[in-house]
């Protein structure tokens, strides 16, 4: 049974669809079966998946609003070499769209019901804010894995998307918990940075990932290119921080399939 992940950040620019096209393709390159799907209407992690947003016969539209299923809108073939919906500016319409339709929240939920056991992980690339799109996605998603910039105003604004995630999962989805907290564009040699890196880790332990996702011209040049930066500069440092981060969370994967074994 697969794990879905919403890559989520209700502030803009914290590498969120970075994050998202980039641990897909960490994934994939594992041997794993990867879905990403693209729920932002700027199609941002469509484009950095080397498929044209404005050529795919169907998106992620199609899947929430007119219930086509899963295997009809698909695209197998990507830089990353996962599976992925796509996004561009018709997803801004499902929004609107499903003001109007029964059990909203759940769309999605349903459209990955019957298709979740084909992979062992769906990433969803949330928008940057707290819409319909990203209430599909927290319904239908077992975690949140939240990209985050370290400085003062990210911390307020953890607080807020935390806040969210425990409102939702009261609502609509009892299983939602925070998968991990990323911190990305992290430089080192700043100071405040590596403040705010100390309270969160004090403020939520483990849930903090070891792997940090550093400033990178490479990184910040391979969307352009449409490819992960794995397929661009594999040597880069942002490469092997995605790779670090993919391993970890399959590492803890592991860890808790082990402790409930235990346990049992």
């Amino acid at each position: 049974m697969g794990k879905i992940i919403a890559i989520a950040n209700q502030k803009g620019g914290v590498g969120k669809t970075t994050t998202a096209v980039n641990l897909a393709a960490s994934m994939a390159a594992t041997k794993r079966r990867v879905l990403l799907i693209d729920l932002d209407p700027q199609g941002n992690a469509t484009m950095g998946s080397g498929v044209d947003k404005h050529q795919v016969p169907a998106t992620a539209y199609e899947l929430l609003v007119e219930e086509k299923p899963l295997a009809e809108v698909v695209v197998k073939e990507t830089a990353g070499g996962y599976h992925l919906v796509a996004a561009n500016s018709d997803v801004t319409a499902a929004e609107v769209r499903l003001l109007d339709v029964f059990a909203r929240e759940l769309r999605l939920r349903n459209a990955l019901k019957d298709y979740r056991a084909q992979y062992d992980f769906i990433f969803i690339d949330c928008p940057p804010s707290l819409n319909m799109l990203t209430v599909n996605a927290m319904a239908a998603a077992d975690s949140v894995l939240v990209p985050m910039q370290c400085e003062y105003y990210a911390l307020e604004g953890l607080t807020a998307l935390v806040d969210t995630i425990n409102k939702l999962a009261a609502v609509i989805n009892a299983d939602l918990k925070i998968e991990g907290i990323l911190r990305t564009m992290y430089d080192p040699r700043n100071r405040l940075a590596n403040d705010v890196s100390e309270q969160l880790k004090r403020h939520f332990g483990e849930k903090v990932y070891r792997a940090v996702i550093p400033r990178n011209v490479r990184l910040a040049e391979a969307p352009s290119f449409g490819t992960p930066v794995m397929y661009y500069d594999k040597s880069s440092t942002g490469a092997k921080a995605y790779l670090a981060l993919a391993g970890e969370i399959l590492r803890r994967a592991e860890q808790k399939i082990v402790k409930s074994t235990a346990s049992v």
